[in-house]
């Protein structure tokens, strides 16, 4: 009894012995975050997911990572960022509506108040209080006054517009009575801008300075990087301005069908795919004089060499963190802000001849010769054909509930991806799942209150396990997903979608789409699945009781339906009046009139 007691006592001396010369383990290293975000970057508008776009480092980190196909955003900037950066529905967190069109009957009520909401917390807000610096550069479009700006929302460092969208040169603003734009620098409002100043470049340069600011302390990074490009006005330096010279005189038609093309060959749409149809209102781009066909094209030139000077800038970024060694330990999350924009925003801003705003754009924004495209004082935007083209295959463009308002094509790299490297993933995400997932992989958590605020529960659903491959989707087939803006409203549960829209982009009625099988949403199924239809309907009925869903009584779509012409079918080759070409008689049967 005695000789075991001994050996017991002896082993455990032997195990303290070595447990105490072992080394302690080391705690994993938390990853950085870096979410890189295009403003109004279409779904197709990178080579990664089909585009002739030339985008290298964007295509790079897909290459990393996995993409993935049925990503939505909501159909506006303010409330997709509201959403990224709260986990929670727009309608609850400040941006029920953009603070640029608030309805009468919306104003005043809680959820509406077109800022972000100080009832609900933020993600730089949770991640610096778990430990991370926190930083952004880009575009808020969240509140101006001193409360509502990023510093005072977790932001520790800055460089940030304020503003919805502005001149990439200098200061110059859209309205006569809101004619200078707004930046603040460290929760301090500019004066001025720095020398040299061109947005896309300069946002990356701060940004580089930030992360080295506190390299070596050993605390981890939160990067939001929420560029202006490639939003109107297309300003970009002259070398950027001429890489596509003529390569879209072909038409918007041709480069759409290329594009989808590529995306069947890429697996990132099935096989036989339909485009959606071409908007009622634009031309057949082959029936345009030649001239028409390059001033159009020229347009489409500077958006492709937008893009392009947004993929140099992110490459600078993401090969800075490659020569400081934290590339590999970085999470990169990367996409477009809503579908692209096909509304002509200066005319919306400019209004009519002979208002106070019609002669500040005349006066401010008057470089208009196609030669002074991308320079100071210019104003481009490329129009709903080639919105269309960057949205593939999709049906409309941003501000309306089609897939081409919604959906956008996402990109996640880094540590947590366990995924093969370069694969496609069609599990149903959505961006408030942005918050659950980053706190989740950072080893932070979501309180039920904050500074004595009861916060309201996080829409979003962590991706952490379809990242790691233990799951295809953060969803099951009874979960689903709602939208709301101007209006405009939808919900998406599995294969099938509702929408409501306002005429003549919608039929002032339910629609009814399996978005699996028919992604451009050609076919209405409403009358055939009425049971369906009906099911749906309880899911918005829900969606919007659940989130305050207040449907505004007055919205910049209400004269829309008397502007357009009546809408009719998209028939390849109709009227044949006009796609007869020349009869040519047979050679042997030509003659000279007889004398």
């Amino acid at each position: 009894m005695k000789k075991r007691t001994s050996l017991t006592v002896i082993a455990a001396t032997l195990a303290t012995l070595f447990a105490a010369s072992a080394p302690a383990q080391t705690p994993a290293k938390r990853p950085n975050i870096v979410i890189l975000l295009g403003d109004d970057l279409g779904f197709s508008d990178t080579g990664a997911f089909g585009s002739e776009i030339k985008t290298p480092n964007i295509d790079a980190l897909a290459s990393d990572g996995v993409r993935f196909t049925n990503f939505y955003t909501h159909a506006t900037s303010s409330p997709t960022r509201s959403m990224l950066l709260t986990g929670v529905d727009n309608h609850l967190n400040g941006l029920g509506n953009m603070d640029e069109y608030t309805a009468p009957n919306q104003m005043g009520v809680p959820g509406y108040e077109g800022y972000l909401s100080k009832q609900v917390a933020t993600l730089p807000q949770l991640l610096k209080g778990a430990g991370y610096h926190t930083y952004m550069v880009g575009k808020w479009h969240l509140g101006k006054a001193p409360d509502l700006i990023p510093a005072a929302r977790g932001f520790e460092r800055d460089f940030t517009l304020l503003d919805g969208a502005a001149s990439y040169w200098d200061m110059t603003n859209f309205t006569a009575v809101a004619p200078k734009s707004v930046f603040t620098e460290d929760g301090r409002y500019l004066t001025e801008l720095p020398k040299d100043y061109y947005a896309t470049k300069t946002y990356t340069d701060k940004l580089i300075n930030f992360i080295d600011a506190n390299r070596g302390d050993g605390k981890p990074f939160f990067a939001y990087v929420a560029h202006q490009a490639p939003h109107d006005p297309f300003h970009l330096p002259k070398e950027w301005r001429n890489r596509h010279v003529g390569e879209y005189d072909q038409g918007w038609d041709a480069v759409r069908q290329a594009r989808l093309k590529r995306q069947i060959e890429m697996g990132i749409m099935p096989a036989g795919t339909q485009l959606s149809e071409r908007m009622w209102f634009l031309p057949d781009p082959t029936v345009l004089a030649p001239a028409a066909r390059a001033i159009q094209g020229k347009k489409m030139e500077l958006y492709a060499g937008m893009v392009e000077n947004l993929d140099h800038h992110i490459g600078r970024l993401v090969q800075h963190l490659k020569d400081i060694g934290e590339y590999e330990n970085t999470i990169f999350v990367t996409f477009g802000d809503n579908g692209a924009e096909g509304t002509d925003l200066f005319k919306m801003i400019a209004g009519s001849p002979g208002s106070r705003d019609y002669l500040f754009a005349a006066t401010a924004w008057s470089q208009t010769h196609p030669n002074a495209w991308g320079d100071p004082g210019s104003y481009v935007g490329y129009g709903p054909m080639w919105a269309q083209v960057s949205m593939t295959p999709f049906s409309q463009y941003k501000g309306w509930m089609a897939e081409g308002g919604i959906r956008n094509g996402l990109i996640v790299s880094g540590p947590p991806v366990k995924r093969a490297k370069g694969s496609i993933n069609n599990g149903l995400m959505h961006v408030a799942d942005i918050m659950p997932t980053m706190l989740e992989l950072a080893g932070a958590s979501y309180p039920e209150k904050l500074d004595g605020k009861t916060l309201p529960p996080l829409t979003g659903k962590s991706w952490s396990k379809v990242l790691a491959n233990q799951a295809e989707s953060p969803r099951t087939e009874q979960d689903y997903l709602g939208w709301e803006i101007f209006g405009n409203h939808a919900i998406r549960q599995g294969e099938w979608k509702i929408r409501w829209q306002h005429k003549s982009f919608g039929k002032g009625d339910w629609e009814l789409f399996n978005v699996v099988k028919d992604p451009a949403e050609r076919k209405d199924l409403a009358a055939s699945n009425p049971d369906k239809l009906k099911s749906m309907l309880a899911l918005w009925d829900r969606y919007a009781k659940d989130n305050n869903v207040i449907l505004p009584n007055r919205t910049m779509f209400e004269t829309l339906e008397d502007q357009l012409p009546p809408r009719v079918p998209d028939d390849a080759g109709y009227p044949p009046l006009i796609y007869k070409k020349q009869f040519l008689p047979p050679k042997d049967m030509l003659a000279e009139p007889k004398p």
